[in-house]
């Protein structure tokens, strides 16, 4: 199966970029003591697993179905979380977690009689300290409702508990911001921190970014685990998967008003939504920054400022041509719509080997199902 043979829209995951983040990530657990659970919010296609496995120690969810994904697929730990249990939700997964992280006393007092002799207890923090580039992305944006506040814990819960759970970065690249966050929590939360067995950091900490000091990370993840005897946990999702994969597209119109638009055979609102969501331009690998060809990629949905990104190309566009739109691995695949009905994106990797599997496809009977299965008639 040759690339050029495959219908767009397609994501390609790159096997050997994979890895190549992978083995930051068995460094930082071999230097730090850290156990690395992925993050399955923010990737989920389980038929490159088998990849990861090796190199993570389990997964970490935010929803029951993902939950049992990551049991059924991933194995090693795997980890509940959820803003908002149903007693439903608890009583699905309680039996096949490792951890049950709850979000509120309130939820953990209702529901720990089913989990108690079965999964270790947790309960999310909130320090009320972050780092995030967008307020919309702010665990400790005010009036959140992600944790429990210092000034609302209940000293007596941590004789309890068996660990607790932060989560405050939102793609960190800065390793000394990231230290200034630990050490806050070590200082407000310590004394309760020295009577647990695990503490999970959360995600968002982008140690596989170029030129991120791994060493010194290391170092502190581990200086921390020592001062309050416990294993640390690390909740990565778009450090594992960053720019392992493209979004393939192709140009089927050119139009102009002002300015010209190269429409595509995806949207963002259905294909890449945050990038509509957070304001965010897609990069394009077929771009020229002194280009002298100004387009915007505009998607083919019916929504009026449903655009990638506006970029400069060498040479003028053509219908026809496709372009690879880069980084679409995170947040994207785990987020796919049927919005105005169009095509979803198969999945495809390429691996070592230079072989192309397909991992998925959808059709009109996905879209349908998607919809309804009975009829009322």
């Amino acid at each position: 199966m040759q690339k050029s043979e495959l219908k767009t829209p397609f994501f390609m995951i790159n096997e050997d970029k994979l890895i190549a983040n992978l083995e930051k990530a068995k460094q930082l657990k071999e230097l730090s003591g850290v156990k690395l659970v992925l993050a399955l919010k923010c990737f989920s296609t389980w038929g490159v697993f088998d990849i990861i496995k090796p190199y993570l120690d389990g997964t970490t969810s935010s929803g029951p179905f993902e939950v049992k994904l990551g049991y059924e697929t991933f194995g090693g730990e795997t980890h509940a979380y959820s803003v908002g249990y149903s007693e439903d939700d608890v009583k699905e997964v309680a039996d096949i977690c490792d951890k049950m992280i709850f979000n509120s006393q309130s939820q953990l007092a209702a529901y720990r009689h089913l989990v108690e002799g079965k999964a270790s207890l947790g309960l999310r923090l909130n320090p009320g300290v972050s780092y995030a580039g967008q307020d919309l992305a702010n665990p400790a944006r005010q009036f959140s409702r992600l944790g429990v506040q210092a000034d609302h814990i209940d000293p007596a819960l941590f004789d309890t508990l068996d660990g607790v759970m932060f989560h405050m970065n939102c793609e960190n690249k800065d390793v000394d911001a990231f230290i200034n966050l630990l050490n806050a929590i070590s200082e407000q939360f310590g004394a309760y921190l020295d009577k647990l067995d695990w503490v999970s950091l959360g995600g968002g900490v982008f140690f596989t970014w170029p030129g991120y000091d791994i060493e010194k990370l290391a170092a502190a993840l581990k200086a921390f685990s020592e001062k309050h005897g416990v294993q640390l946990y690390l909740e990565p999702g778009e450090a594992i998967i960053t720019k392992t994969a493209d979004l393939v597209v192709t140009v089927v119109d050119i139009v102009e008003n002002g300015m010209k638009t190269a429409i595509v055979d995806s949207a963002t609102e259905a294909h890449r939504l945050d990038t509509l969501i957070y304001n965010e331009p897609a990069a394009i690998a077929e771009a020229s920054e002194t280009g002298d060809h100004q387009y915007i990629i505009g998607s083919c949905s019916c929504l009026a400022g449903d655009q990638f990104c506006v970029t400069q190309f060498d040479a003028p566009l053509e219908i026809g041509q496709r372009l690879h739109i880069l980084d679409s691995a995170g947040y994207t695949m785990v987020k796919l719509n049927w919005f105005n009905g169009l095509k979803m994106p198969s999945v495809y990797c390429e691996r070592s080997n230079g072989e192309i599997q397909k991992l998925n496809e959808f059709g009109y009977d996905d879209f349908k199902r998607s919809l309804s299965r009975w009829s009322i008639a």
